[in-house]
């Protein structure tokens, strides 16, 4: 029995305004439920979410939604001003009825309210799950962690009830009893879900699991392990058939060079024995050896074209999954140097080189603000831990990449923190980051959440001496599943001190921490001793 369709895809074709083709003729569809959408960064999944929610037009084919969409971008773009009703999306319809309660009766608010009467009921329940309260209804969001907003802005969506419902990477900058909250929620959600995520936890509560991989869209019946199993046979027995294709075509061109030779034996031997019989007799077999010769050379031809296509059609199905080549220079930081300290008052811990520590703590308790005074040197919160650098050779990947530029492109982006370095190099260094081609020169802004990561991190590579110390803030949220494995392999190449904030445990244990540090919910330091 099929399985009923949510959305179809028809021939979908997206370019941007410089002709940068993200998506060519798409076609593809997501089943009713919840689906895992996976590929790596820069197939263009963020780009389809927004073309399905209707926030992005295709340059030709068309999209079929079986209701309204609902869609949570990768980035979450907020006013200074905004309130948690505006991120829940309830603020119109709270105004209208404040206004109709005080007594005026405009049809307009009538309208704004719609059917909606128990929204503030409703949102008050539901804030009620992560934490808020309807008494937060007022509060700026620009008061919250990462994690707070995305849970909120999560929390607005089940508020709406739209039949479809995307969410573009929900689990980045959520602490673990977060991302306990969403899992209950996407157990329980209504409707049809498509979440992009490289959260392998979130990825195992999904009923189907669909791929975006050059150019096509594929659907598999399962989460993301089992996913994950069948593809891994699917290109072992891809490799196989390329392997014994590659070996025909060795048996069909050798088969061709011994047909020659034997070709040029028998016109040898012609021409001796026509020495021996008359002209015209001689002349009639040597056009019947030719045609017999063209006939045979034709056939093996034939023979080696139809195991070249073969080979090739073989190729086509092994993926060449391009890596990650990371080179981070020597800081030249003895054991044992103090580079920075982390204080709350009563207790201070000191990161000295090349040690790797962990900064963990829930949502709110400050480790985004720590990470910021630290690095920036300003005054510490009231009552909060602080931070002293004792070198100024630090490199600062902010969790919110909002320190890039996003109307320069990748290159003019390095240039900024690297004007002394050759354009040439630059290009070579962002090519190592699987950054190449038009993505180079577009603007940041139109790049996808895993290339604008590369491209901070490439302001932190090129820096001029090596940074000693490198303050990661949630590193891994915008990269796909291998580009994480491969940034944790680069990591353990490097030789300076590592401060990390991360919710990611498994990219913690991977990255060999040596020292675990807590930030409790008043922002006091406590000791941990492991994850």
């Amino acid at each position: 029995m099929p399985i009923p369709v949510s959305v179809a895809l028809h021939d979908v074709t997206f370019e941007w305004p410089d002709g940068t083709v993200v998506l060519d003729g798409l076609n593809g569809t997501f089943p009713v439920g919840r689906t895992g959408l996976v590929g790596r960064n820069g197939t263009g999944k963020s780009t389809l979410l927004r073309l399905i929610a209707g926030r992005l037009s295709p340059t030709r084919g068309r999209i079929e939604a079986t209701g309204e969409v609902g869609h949570l971008p990768q980035t979450l773009t907020l006013t200074r001003h905004a309130t948690i009703a505006d991120l829940l999306g309830v603020a119109p319809a709270l105004s209208a009825l404040r206004a109709i309660e005080s007594g005026d009766v405009d049809e307009r608010h009538f309208d704004a309210v719609g059917d909606d009467w128990d929204i503030e009921a409703r949102a008050d329940q539901a804030l009620h799950e992560i934490g808020f309260s309807a008494a937060d209804l007022g509060r700026r969001v620009d008061a919250l962690s990462g994690g707070e907003t995305m849970l909120v802005a999560i929390t607005g969506l089940r508020l709406r009830r739209t039949p479809i419902t995307l969410l573009d990477e929900p689990t980045n900058n959520l602490d673990r009893p977060t991302r306990d909250a969403l899992a209950a929620f996407i157990d329980r959600w209504p409707g049809t879900l498509v979440v992009v995520s490289h959260d392998l936890e979130l990825l195992e509560r999904m009923e189907h699991t669909a791929e975006l991989h050059d150019g096509h869209l594929e659907v598999f019946g399962g989460p993301y392990s089992a996913f994950s199993v069948h593809r891994e046979q699917e290109q072992a027995a891809a490799a196989q058939a390329a392997r014994s294709a590659q070996q025909a075509l060795k048996v069909e061109k050798r088969q061709r060079v011994e047909a020659e030779a034997k070709i040029a034996a028998r016109a040898r031997a012609g021409k001796k024995a026509a020495a021996d019989i008359p002209r015209i007799v001689a002349g009639g077999l040597a056009r019947r050896a030719q045609v017999s010769a063209g006939s045979l050379r034709g056939a093996l031809d034939d023979r080696v074209q139809a195991a070249q296509a073969a080979l090739d059609a073989a190729d086509a199905r092994v993926r060449a999954d391009e890596h990650i080549h990371l080179s981070l220079p020597d800081p030249d930081v003895p054991r044992g140097r103090r580079i920075a300290e982390l204080s709350d008052g009563s207790r201070t811990v000191t990161i000295q080189g090349p040690e790797r520590v962990a900064l963990v703590g829930p949502n709110g308790s400050g480790k985004t603000t720590l990470l910021e005074q630290l690095v920036g040197g300003g005054a510490p919160r009231a009552g909060r831990a602080r931070g002293t650098l004792h070198t100024d050779r630090v490199g600062y990947l902010r969790q919110r990449l909002d320190d890039l530029d996003d109307a320069a492109s990748a290159v003019e982006n390095v240039r900024h923190v690297a004007p002394g370095t050759p354009p040439g190099e630059i290009r070579n260094q962002l090519a190592r980051l699987l950054l190449r081609g038009s993505a180079l020169d577009r603007p940041v802004a139109t790049l996808s959440g895993g290339e604008r990561f590369r491209v901070a991190l490439s302001r932190l590579l090129l820096a001029d001496p090596p940074a000693q110390l490198l303050v990661l803030d949630e590193p891994t949220n915008n990269l796909d599943i291998s580009s994480v494995e491969q940034l944790a392999e680069a990591l353990d190449g490097y030789r300076g001190a590592l401060l990390v904030v991360s919710h990611d445990d498994a990219f913690l244990r991977r990255l060999g921490i040596d020292v675990v540090i807590g930030l409790d919910p008043e922002g006091r330091i406590t000791e941990r001793a492991d994850l």
